[in-house]
């Protein structure tokens, strides 16, 4: 079997788990922690793996993405600049006209309320969406 035709078939939860186990630095606990964050904000969310491993958080659509980078883990909302965000937690992707990321760096400390929150308007914007 070829390795896409694998990939689609392994659970993407326990992809996910492989996944933060191989970074082997700071980006494996810092990208557990936002995952349990995500999961703790919305019990339903589903997590799927898409463009050669990233994580993708779900409930109607995207809410996140959990990109790694040498030196930083990038939360992606695809429909972040249609949230509130009143704790300024989106850091980058700031110019575009649909998407906002969070970039955290090693050592960073996330506001846990504030982005249990920005992950709860999320899912609020997907079901909403959907339901018209």
């Amino acid at each position: 079997m070829d390795k896409t035709a694998a990939t689609k078939t392994e659970n993407p939860s326990a992809l996910i788990d492989a996944r933060i186990s191989a970074l082997g630095d700071w980006r494996g606990p810092m990208l557990a922690h936002v995952r349990a964050l995500i999961k703790q904000a919305d019990p339903e969310v589903v997590e799927e793996v898409k463009w050669r491993g990233v994580p993708v958080w779900e409930h109607a659509g995207i809410i996140c993405t959990g990109e790694t980078y040498k030196s930083a883990v990038k939360l992606t909302f695809l429909k972040g600049a249609a949230l509130a965000d009143p704790a300024k937690l989106f850091n980058s992707s700031l110019e575009g006209n649909a998407r906002r990321a969070i970039d955290l760096h090693e050592g960073d400390i996330i506001d846990e309320e504030a982005f249990t929150a920005l992950i709860r308007a999320a899912v609020a914007l997907n079901t909403a969406k959907s339901r018209t």
